[in-house]
C-alpha cells in the first residue's frame, strides 16, 4: 500500500462523502493515497500546500478552486487532475495541458441521468401528460376514458441540437421508441450523423419539422440565445422545447411571449437566471414546466461520478491513459 500515489480531493468538503460514499471511497483508495478529511478548498492553507507539494493525482469536484500558475507551481509532482463532475471549465487552465498533466473528467457518467430526464420528458411531453395534469388540477374534474386527438408518441418527430455527450445518448435511448429523431450539429457531417442513426438537419429546418424540441448544446459566445425569437417562430404551433443544458442558449423573453400565446410550451430545467426571479412569469404560465436543475447527477447517482474516477485511477496506477480524458483543444466546444 505504500506504493499508492499520493491524491488530494480539490472540491466544497461536504460533496466528498456525496460523490465518494464509503464503498465508492474504498475503491478509490485501494488505488491512491487520499484523506477524506482534508479538502482544498483554498489552494493557501498550509496543511493543503504541505500535501499538495507531493500530490501526483488531484481528485477535483463541484467547487474545485481555480488551478492557476500558482497552484501549479505548488504541485510539481501532479500528473493527474481527476474531475468528479461535468465541465472543468471553471477552474481547469491551459498550463495544466502545457505541463502535460493529464485531465480527465466524468462528464460522461453525469450525462447519463441528464438523458435520461430528457427521454421521460419527451414521452410526456408527446402525451400531453404535463399539460393534462395541469388542466385537472384546475378543474378538479375528469372526462373519464376517451379518444383524445393530436396527442402521441407514434411517429412523433424529436429535433436534436448538439451531438454532446448528452445528445448522443439521447439519440441512443430514443432508438427503441416509434419516435422520428434529427439531428442539427455544425461540428457533424452526414457521415457520422449516418453512423448515429439520424438524419442531420440545419437548425432552421429542424425546427420548422420537430414536435419536439430538445437542446444540448455547449454554451459559447456563438450559441448565446441560440433559440431566439426567430427560432422560435419557426416551431410549429404545440411543439414543446425541452432545455436541459444551459438557461442562456433560449432568449426567455422571446419565450414568455410564446407561452403566453399558448403557441408552445416548454420543459426547462435550466433558465436564465437560475435560479429566477420570484417574479419570473415562467412560475406561472400554463405551458411551462420548470424544475430546478435536476437533470443532472443527484442522490445515488452522484456515486457513478465517484465510481468513474475510482476507475480512471485504476488505469493510471496500471499504466494506461484516462478512457475520458479532456482535450483544451475541444473544450471550448464543450458545456
Amino acid at each position: 500500500m505504500s506504493q499508492r500515489p499520493q491524491a488530494l480531493f480539490a472540491m466544497a468538503a461536504e460533496n466528498v462523502p456525496q460523490v465518494f460514499p464509503p464503498e465508492v471511497l474504498a475503491r478509490l483508495r485501494e488505488s491512491v493515497d487520499i484523506d477524506p478529511a482534508l479538502v482544498a478548498q483554498d489552494f493557501t492553507d498550509p496543511r493543503v500546500l504541505d500535501v499538495l507539494a507531493r500530490t501526483e493525482i488531484l481528485v477535483t469536484g463541484w467547487g474545485c478552486p481555480r488551478l492557476d500558475e500558482t497552484v501549479l507551481d505548488a504541485a510539481p509532482r501532479l500528473r493527474a487532475v481527476l474531475h468528479s463532475a461535468g465541465s472543468v471549465k471553471s477552474f481547469a487552465t491551459p498550463g495544466i495541458w502545457r505541463r502535460g498533466i493529464a485531465v480527465s473528467s466524468a462528464a460522461v457518467a453525469n450525462a447519463l441521468p441528464v438523458a435520461e430526464y430528457t427521454l421521460a420528458m419527451i414521452l410526456l411531453a408527446g402525451k400531453d401528460i404535463l399539460a393534462a395534469r395541469d388542466r385537472m388540477r384546475t378543474s378538479r374534474t375528469s372526462s373519464g376514458w376517451g379518444i383524445v386527438p393530436g396527442i402521441g408518441n407514434y411517429g412523433r418527430r424529436v429535433g436534436v441540437i448538439g451531438a454532446s455527450r448528452i445528445g448522443r445518448r439521447v439519440i441512443e435511448l430514443l432508438r427503441p421508441f416509434d419516435l422520428r429523431p434529427s439531428l442539427t450539429d455544425p461540428y457533424v457531417d452526414e457521415a457520422e450523423a449516418a453512423a448515429l442513426g439520424v438524419p442531420l438537419l440545419p437548425l432552421d429546418d429542424l425546427l420548422r419539422t420537430s414536435d419536439i424540441v430538445t437542446v444540448h448544446a455547449p454554451e459559447t459566445p456563438e450559441t448565446h440565445h441560440l433559440i431566439g425569437r426567430r427560432e422560435l417562430a419557426l416551431m410549429p404551433d404545440g411543439a414543446v422545447l425541452v432545455n436541459t443544458a444551459r438557461g442562456a442558449l433560449v432568449d426567455h423573453d422571446a419565450l414568455v411571449t410564446e407561452l403566453r400565446a399558448e403557441r408552445l410550451t416548454a420543459v426547462l430545467d435550466v433558465t436564465d437566471p437560475e435560479p429566477l426571479p420570484a417574479d419570473s412569469p415562467l412560475y406561472d404560465l400554463p405551458g411551462a414546466f420548470i424544475t430546478p436543475h435536476l437533470a443532472g447527477s443527484q442522490g445515488n447517482e452522484l456515486a457513478r461520478l465517484g465510481r468513474t474516477v475510482a476507475e480512471e485511477a485504476e488505469r493510471l496506477l496500471a499504466g494506461g491513459k484516462p478512457a475520458h480524458g479532456v482535450d483544451l483543444a475541444a473544450l471550448e466546444r464543450e458545456a
